[in-house]
């Protein structure tokens, strides 16, 4: 009967494994698509600031986001886009910088800013108001540019690209 079992048990194990894809499969089934990169600025009192931006517009890679990095550019970011204005709800899960998250509204204008986010933490950080947009930059950036709500965000995106 232990035979019996024993070999019951090994037959299901190896057709578990037979179903599973192998790590490289799985890696390759997780990486994200390769996103769109632009350029990005946000109008402070201080001036003019450029930031080199990836954009999320899938779904993976809104779920993906910047998990997963240890460093970022201090002038790189991500900008994650939206169709319909909506409260926007973002966390910190295996992420392992400290980020800047600036929501930004239907008009290109910045809602709110929370600064240095918690690494890996789960707590929710939601927009103040309905936005189409949030551009996650290194945490401090917001504190040392002076970027406030009402600041501007020019970008194709919201309908603001910045004149050459």
């Amino acid at each position: 009967m232990q035979r019996l079992l024993f070999g019951a048990f090994v037959a299901s194990a190896v057709a578990l494994a037979a179903c599973e894809p192998n790590a490289q499969q799985q890696t390759q089934a997780q990486a994200p698509a390769a996103q769109r990169t632009d350029q990005l600025f946000i109008e402070t009192a201080s001036g003019r600031h450029p930031f080199r931006i990836e954009v999320a517009v899938t779904p993976e890679q809104k779920a993906t986001g910047l998990m997963f990095r240890r460093e970022l550019a201090p002038d790189a970011g991500m900008l994650f886009t939206y169709e319909q204005p909506q409260i926007i709800q973002m966390w910190m899960r295996n992420t392992y910088i400290p980020l800047d998250m600036v929501f930004v509204g239907a008009d290109g204008r910045v809602i709110n800013v929370a600064e240095r986010t918690v690494p890996e933490s789960l707590t929710i950080v939601p927009s103040a108001a309905p936005a189409v947009g949030v551009v996650e930059l290194v945490g401090g950036t917001a504190a040392r540019l002076r970027i406030r709500p009402g600041n501007r965000v020019l970008h194709p995106f919201f309908g603001t690209a910045a004149a050459p």
